[in-house]
């Protein structure tokens, strides 16, 4: 009598997965099982079922089918309930892709309709994003594993906690709210999908999020900028890395400034104001610009020594940059010598949408990628907490990072107008 009532919950599922399990989707070879299953999931976000009123019947390649998603129209209008969806799919004991994927694993896709929409207003085709991400598998540049780069170095996948994917919800529909009033012009991260996948009953949650690095230009210096002097040096260990995160102290220790025209300056600091009113709205603080300094010079002479190193050698990382965008094979950073060869230190504003040139005559010919990371963190009773030992420990008039959003912002502003030459 008491497996009466869960009876039709297990009809129900076992319904859901027989509708998706038959579904031959390519996903590429990936040494680590939850990338795999990452790339399986993001290509069956674009798979429509019935519920999409397709017709039944004959099996249709997967670019059949995303063909004919493409044309499923957006909601002309998110609703309350959206921000609040998710999709779930559940596979036990395939018997398909076994040399690539586990037996067991759970893709949850939190938001479908937000996100979708966000790259939409972001300017990301879904095809291509969808391409980006699985036709090979992201992978890391550092050892650092909670970040890792879209094979074409368009997208970043960011490992989050349970608790920084309750962040992202409560922060959602305001960033969305946002990013229709500012129409997607914004140097805050450009979130694009939220994800858990679960395998061997461990559950992983990753965010996906645009590159504010160019995809193709090689960053030769970095910094994480709060505008903050106490503890904000790079230690010895970060120093020691091939490309450390350098911090405030080390930008004025090394006399470093940004040279840009007036018209990008006055630009990307309306930009700045308006995101950092946003977020101080949202008692938002203890968020960082993210700068890369690619030197158009060094990167001249590293080809040329490469190109010695290498006589008649082929250039893998030219692979992911052919092809058209917005119907691209290729993933979304394939726009890029589709129509003539990139020269040095030059990009497409499409897709590197972080980055600016240096200004003409300017003591170096550089690139700068710069945007706002770290968007998370709220002023609440830890963070006061925090801000009240730090002012013990340091002084009441030591710049220390914790402080209340107003104070934060107005400081955080100061320092990066001044960074300017």
């Amino acid at each position: 009598m008491a497996a009466a009532g869960p009876a039709a919950p297990r009809t129900k599922t076992k319904k859901k997965q027989k509708r998706f399990v038959p579904q031959r989707v390519k996903v590429p070879r990936a040494a680590d099982p939850l990338l795999a299953v990452l790339a399986w999931g993001v290509n069956h976000q674009f798979v429509p079922v019935a519920p999409l009123g397709l017709r039944r019947g004959a099996p249709r390649t997967a670019l059949e089918e995303i063909s004919e998603l493409s044309q499923v129209p957006l909601p002309v209008m998110l609703l309350p309930d959206d921000f609040k969806a998710s999709s779930k799919i559940k596979v036990n004991n395939h018997l398909f892709n076994r040399e690539n994927l586990p037996s067991h694993f759970k893709f949850k896709e939190y938001c479908p309709q937000v996100f979708r929409n966000l790259r939409e207003r972001f300017g990301i085709d879904d095809q291509d994003y969808q391409v980006s991400l699985t036709r090979s598998p992201p992978h890391s540049e550092g050892s650092d594993r909670r970040f890792l780069l879209s094979y074409d170095r368009t997208l970043v996948v960011k490992e989050l906690s349970s608790e920084d994917v309750a962040d992202v919800h409560s922060l959602l529909s305001h960033y969305h709210q946002y990013i229709v009033k500012c129409h997607g012009t914004t140097l805050l991260p450009q979130f694009l999908g939220m994800y858990r996948v679960s395998v061997d009953s461990e559950e992983t949650y990753l965010l996906v999020m645009r590159n504010m690095f160019s995809h193709r230009l090689s960053v030769h210096r970095k910094y994480d900028l709060k505008g903050s002097l106490v503890s904000r040096e790079a230690s010895d260990k970060e120093k020691g890395k091939d490309l450390p995160t350098l911090k405030d102290m080390d930008f004025l220790n090394k006399n470093e400034k940004v040279y840009v025209g007036e018209e990008d300056k006055k630009d990307f600091m309306e930009k700045l104001k308006r995101d950092v009113e946003f977020l101080v709205q949202l008692k938002i603080m203890d968020y960082s610009l993210l700068l890369g300094i690619h030197d158009v010079a060094r990167a001249e002479q590293e080809e040329e020594e490469e190109v010695e190193e290498e006589e008649g050698g082929g250039d893998e990382a030219g692979a992911a940059v052919v092809g058209s965008y917005g119907t691209s094979p290729e993933g979304i950073g394939s726009y890029l010598n589709s129509h003539r060869p990139l020269g040095p230190g030059e990009f497409d504003p499409y897709v590197d949408v972080y980055a600016i040139r240096s200004a003409e005559g300017g003591p170096r010919k550089e690139v700068y990628c710069m945007g706002l990371i770290d968007i998370l963190t709220q002023y609440d009773a830890r963070k006061k907490a925090a801000h009240a030992a730090k002012t013990v420990k340091h002084g009441a008039g030591a710049e220390i990072s914790t402080v209340h959003p107003e104070q934060y912002a107005k400081r955080f502003l100061d320092f990066i107008t001044n960074i300017f030459a």
